[in-house]
């Protein structure tokens, strides 16, 4: 068992050592490809949702993050009253909707 462990120094005093710039660059480019694939596009999707609960107002037809189809009766600062049915509203947070949808989707209400 004795002679791995000669062999094992052998190598070691005799190899060259990595420079910075090797054990850092795996790093760096790991990083770029997370930013690129996760990071990036959810800060983009993230902006996107934003503007959208932004520009709710009275009228619009939804689907909530529950897969609730609803028109808006009232704007809130961080509420909307929603009608579902025939004398039915229901409250909801404005950051749960999860799309709008074109006019005349949701008929009767």
């Amino acid at each position: 068992m004795s002679f791995f462990i000669n062999d094992a120094m052998a190598q070691g005093a005799g190899g060259q050592q990595a420079g910075t710039l090797e054990l850092i660059l795996p790093l760096l480019l790991m990083f770029g490809i997370f930013y690129f694939l996760l990071i990036r596009p959810q800060q983009k999707k993230a902006k996107e949702h934003k503007g959208m609960v932004e520009a709710l107002k009275k009228g619009d037809e939804i689907i909530t993050n529950g897969g609730i189809l609803a028109k808006i009766t009232d704007v809130d600062e961080s509420f909307l009253t929603c009608k579902i049915a025939e004398n039915v509203e229901i409250k909801v947070q404005s950051h749960a909707v999860s799309a709008i949808l074109p006019k005349g989707t949701i008929k009767k209400l």
